[in-house]
């Protein structure tokens, strides 16, 4: 494990602010997160907690930086991009390591995710030189008029523990080509991710001279969360996370006429009809479920099926659960890590006696596994697609 920090540059302990391209604030009075591994309970390093004084030199760093950067051409600012993706390349397999052992998803998962970042930065590149605009005829005589996209300034993103590195990436790359810069809140569960990212950050925006494109700062919700939703100086906030949180962040937002991307929680659903391919369905409901151990926007949470192909099916899944190998997520061969945290066990746990109470019949699983780390039972139950559970 030290080694694999070593490479992402994580310390025992880090630093939690940074202005993209400059020197990391070195706040240590604020508070101390600790981020915790998922697969063994062990502490894997700590951050230091920025404050509402760091958070005000960022801004004014990032607001410096916009006025600059805005006029950079847009096929130079997707050529920052490109050297980003390259980085990410040459980084790959430390930080996808990285993104398994403190988030708890595979290792193919986590190598994943970073494919991901790479592949929005080659996106970017491209979009780059695509920024087109319409040009009218105008009733004045020797007039035209054209349409020019303008970017917006400081984007505050927001992102959520499950896909710690992707989504910054997603918003970060299409936003620098863009002309805007970014000040990126990482989850409170998954600051080391986030500091691997920085250092990459850091390296290639001094190697191209352009301080403070993106940026980053490590708080609480509560705090520096709070702050970036009122602030007017960022004109647009892109938030990942539950769907109780998003409706907060649009109505803070809103009141100030800021704009706002929201990617919330799902509740997603399969339908499997008497004309079904279950070899097909089959793989399919169990990848959707059992990827990331279940902590996906995007995961299979409920099934429909026909009357005539329910017992075959639900037959048929508990076959397939018995045979993912739940473990360690850096080890070879696993299908399933583990839940975040500990609360994440309790919300698990809170939902199969929800199931149980309301009269569903748990059909496979539905326990948590005895042992260190966080890790739970996949599971199937019957239940009624009115209850308030489902």
């Amino acid at each position: 494990m030290l080694d694999l920090l070593k490479k992402c540059g994580i310390s025992d302990s880090n630093l939690g602010s940074c202005v993209g391209g400059s020197d990391w604030f070195t706040t240590k009075d604020t508070g101390i997160n600790t981020s915790i591994n998922p697969s063994n309970e062990e502490v894997i390093a700590t951050v230091f907690e920025a404050n509402k004084g760091d958070y005000e030199k960022v801004v004014k760093k990032a607001q410096s930086a916009f006025t600059e950067w805005r006029k950079v051409p847009a096929p130079v600012r997707g050529n920052l991009v490109r050297e980003m993706g390259n980085a990410l390349r040459e980084e790959k397999d430390a930080l996808g390591s990285l993104v398994s052992l403190e988030m708890g998803k595979i290792k193919e998962e986590g190598t994943g995710e970073v494919q991901e970042m790479i592949d929005i930065a080659d996106f970017a590149v491209g979009q780059s030189r695509m920024l087109y605009g319409k040009t009218m005829h105008s009733e004045r005589p020797n007039h035209r008029m054209y349409e020019q996209w303008h970017p917006l300034g400081p984007i505050g993103v927001i992102t959520a523990f499950n896909f710690p590195v992707a989504v910054w990436a997603w918003n970060a790359f299409i936003a620098a080509i863009a002309g805007d810069v970014v000040i990126w809140k990482p989850s409170s569960s998954t600051p080391l991710t986030a500091v691997a990212v920085q250092h990459i950050c850091n390296a290639v925006l001094k190697r191209n001279g352009y301080p403070g494109i993106f940026n980053l700062i490590i708080g609480k919700g509560s705090t520096i969360g709070e702050l970036m939703l009122k602030d007017k100086r960022l004109p647009l906030i892109s938030f990942t996370g539950s769907t109780t949180m998003g409706r907060r962040v649009a109505k803070v937002v809103a009141q100030r006429f800021g704009k706002t991307i929201l990617e919330l929680g799902g509740n997603n659903a399969i339908i499997v009809d008497d004309t079904a391919d279950l070899d097909l369905a089959i793989p399919a409901i169990a990848f959707g479920a059992v990827g990331t151990a279940g902590q996906r926007c995007t995961s299979t949470r409920r099934v429909i099926t026909h009357t005539g192909v329910t017992d075959t099916l639900i037959q048929r899944l508990i076959n397939a659960y018995k045979q993912v190998n739940i473990g360690d997520p850096l080890q070879k061969g696993t299908l399933m890590g583990p839940l975040l945290n500990q609360g994440a066990v309790d919300a698990y746990m809170e939902a199969i006696n929800a199931i149980t109470v309301a009269g569903g019949e748990i059909v496979y699983g539905g326990k948590p596994i005895a042992g260190t780390g966080f890790y739970v039972e996949p599971t199937i139950a019957r239940v009624n697609n009115d209850w308030d559970i489902v």
